[in-house]
């Protein structure tokens, strides 16, 4: 068969352990699976996007039309696919829970986008970006896919730009850059502190124009609950109207999520409340493959808790570090004002332990370190779970009115959540559950266990690794979006023209109609006495606890037997009023709670299993110094988990596949940002 359709299917015969050095399982009723092949074109992983995208099957645009999609999210990711698949002829559908969609999460990534393009004279270069996503992935991800995203980042500009998104422009009309964490370079586009906003307005503005033109039906406050699978294929949908409560089926020859990471399962997150697993843990337990499970990023500059009863935390942009300088008083349980703490007794711990990238080092690291200062008693303001942004050396500098040009709304946005004016004293910031590196698993083509089944975005496992980089995140959407899918897909498609789609009454249809009609009245009949925001709050905690910045594995067993007891309580106490035939913004909790409680259960046996630290997965057992000690001898794969639930007070039955990663033009090294 051509490498170019080859899939691994999952009766597949296993590979020799010894063949990709997966260790065994220590993990209680968690099995060792298969080698997956991810498809990379063998040879030079810089050019193995170009020989891919030249070998790819086409659709005729006669055809097109011929061709039914459904896109799953209308984020950067979501817009773009439909908008370049629409534009390109072929019938798509464009599911959002929002009332409009541009409304997607993609907006509140503020600081800004990077790009390869090298117009700086300050020594970037394509190889020079692969280096530091791979190296600021801690060598998790695959090579090839560091090339690609380096490579289209020149043309996601140029086309951002050209489809509407305002960019910061210096003096002489050329396109502004600033830098971010992890690099020495200034490759990062912005628009002030709106980047996430303004992509994401002209990218839902590309995805209107397709819905004006006929080629993309947009379907709002709808929520897609299940797939469509027959014979091993993805063939459609199956989604609820969040405002009738009517439950429908939208068959396609090929769909695509977009839906998002999971990091909202932490309850206080820098994610929106609405933010949820539900679409990709459905797909799981279709039988996707969820990789990186555990690779969570705690973003370091995310406001500190005020209030056990605060329902979420904020975000402040990345870029403030470009000119906030991070410290905490030498002296633990110091509580003078900032400004009445000289100098000599303040500690600016990132300039002292990383002095090569200074408050600019990578996210994991930082988050780290901030905790250990937090932990070790020296955190500031009132409950001392923060430490100082301090930009008064900065305002000093370069005037208030610079300043303010570069990050005036970001500046007013934590005047408004906190009442302290950051012009007069610094910020207080503190770790917060962030991006999700995991995703479903997929191959070079992004193209999930599930033939036919594509992903893209945060949704996927693709381009991080054990850590993301900052400003790589609207990048990879953007890159999945409008430069690899929309070639992906075709190729997939090309294959199966005068595929007749299933009907109402099919029995792959109406199964899965019938799984989503049973899940809604399993949790309209608990009929206990607890809101569902009860257990995802009781989760949270157990998540930070025991599977947040730094994990033990005695606290990662405890984690594990914790949610399948919580997950036990849920379905005997959860209390969900009204019907499934209404708007019920309660049922629509309880369902997406009752997948994070199995999510997280999943996360804790990954962080488990991965006997190793590497990235934002940081084992205490496993460290040099407080630096994460990566086990590349047994480690250097990426574990895809196949999930089969036992009943609904169980645990969950794992089996782990692993994919090896192979470096050449990066080679294998401990990451030093000293």
């Amino acid at each position: 068969m051509n490498w170019l359709h080859r899939r691994t299917k999952p009766d597949a015969a296993p590979a020799p352990e010894s063949a990709w050095r997966a260790p065994r399982a220590k993990v209680d009723g968690v099995r060792v699976g298969r080698r997956l092949d991810g498809g990379v074109p063998d040879g030079d992983p810089a050019t193995a996007w170009e020989r891919r995208r030249s070998a790819y099957r086409l659709v005729s645009p006669l055809n097109t039309k011929k061709f039914t999609v459904a896109v799953v999210g209308t984020g950067l990711a979501g817009a773009g696919v439909a908008a370049a698949l629409g534009e390109l002829g072929y019938n798509v559908h464009a599911f959002t829970y929002h009332d409009s969609p541009r409304r997607a999460h993609s907006v509140a990534a503020q600081g800004g986008i990077n790009a390869a393009r090298g117009r700086k004279v300050d020594g970037d270069s394509l190889h020079r970006f692969v280096v530091d996503t791979v190296k600021g992935g801690d060598f998790r991800a695959r090579e090839a896919e560091a090339y690609r995203l380096a490579q289209e980042s020149v043309r996601v500009i140029d086309h951002m730009n050209a489809i509407g998104a305002p960019f910061a422009r210096e003096y002489g009309g050329m396109l502004a850059t600033r830098s971010f964490g992890g690099v020495q370079v200034s490759r990062t586009y912005y628009t002030r502190g709106q980047t996430g906003q303004q992509l994401q307005i002209a990218g839902a503005q590309a995805l209107q124009r397709q819905v004006a033109r006929g080629t993309v039906s947009l379907h709002e406050r709808t929520e897609m609950l299940d797939l469509i699978v027959d014979d091993g294929e993805c063939r459609g949908v199956v989604v609820r109207d969040l405002v009738t409560g009517q439950v429908w089926a939208q068959p396609a020859h090929a769909v695509v999520l977009a839906t998002g990471g999971y990091g909202s399962i932490y309850f206080h997150s820098t994610l929106a409340m609405n933010s949820n697993a539900t679409a990709v843990w459905r797909a799981v337990r279709a039988g996707a493959y969820l990789s990186h499970a555990s690779f969570v990023q705690f973003h370091p500059t995310a406001l500190p808790i005020s209030s056990h009863w605060q329902s979420k935390t904020i975000l402040m942009s990345e870029s403030l570090r470009n000119d906030g300088r991070i410290w905490v008083p030498k002296r633990a349980g110091d509580d003078r004002a900032p400004a009445d703490i000289p100098e000599d007794e303040r500690d600016y711990y990132l300039e002292r332990k990383y002095p090569s990238f200074g408050n600019l080092s990578p996210r994991d690291i930082s988050s780290r370190a901030a905790k250990e200062q937090i932990d070790a008693g020296r955190g500031v303001g009132p409950l001392r779970n923060s430490v100082y942004l301090d930009f008064s050396d900065a305002l000093q500098a370069h005037g208030r009115d610079v300043i303010a040009a570069r990050y005036g709304n970001l500046f007013d946005m934590y005047h408004h959540a906190t009442g302290e004016d950051p012009y007069s004293v610094p910020m207080r910031i503190a770790p917060g559950a962030h991006f999700t590196m995991g995703g479903l698993w997929s191959d070079y083509d992004q193209m999930t266990s599930i033939p036919g089944l594509f992903v893209g975005g945060e949704a996927s496992w693709a381009y991080h690794g054990a850590n993301r980089l900052g400003a790589n995140s609207l990048l990879s959407a953007c890159v999945d979006g409008w430069f690899t899918l929309p070639f992906s897909i075709p190729n997939y498609l090309s294959g199966r023209l005068g595929t007749r789609l299933p009907g109402a009454d099919d029995a792959c249809v109406r199964d899965a109609v019938a799984r989503v009609t049973a899940r809604t009245d399993a949790l309209l009949a608990v009929g206990g006495e607890r809101a569902p925001s009860h257990f995802h709050r009781e989760l949270g905690e157990l998540m930070y606890r025991h599977v947040g910045v730094e994990r033990t594995a005695d606290g990662l067993r405890a984690a594990i037997d914790g949610i399948r007891e919580l997950r036990s309580r849920f379905w005997r106490e959860v209390r969900v009023p009204g019907t499934g035939a209404e708007l019920n913004q309660s049922l629509e909790k309880a369902g997406r709670i009752a997948d994070f409680l199995e999510l997280g259960e999943l996360m804790a046996v990954d962080a488990l299993d991965r006997q190793e630290s590497a990235g934002a997965h940081f084992r205490s057992e496993y460290q040099d110094a407080g630096e994460a000690r990566r086990d590349d001898e047994r480690w250097a794969f990426a574990s895809a988990w196949e999930v089969d639930a036992d009943d609904a007070a169980g645990g969950l039955r794992l089996t782990r596949h692993a994919e090896p990663l192979t470096f050449t033009a990066v080679p294998l090294a401990t990451r030093s940002y000293t």
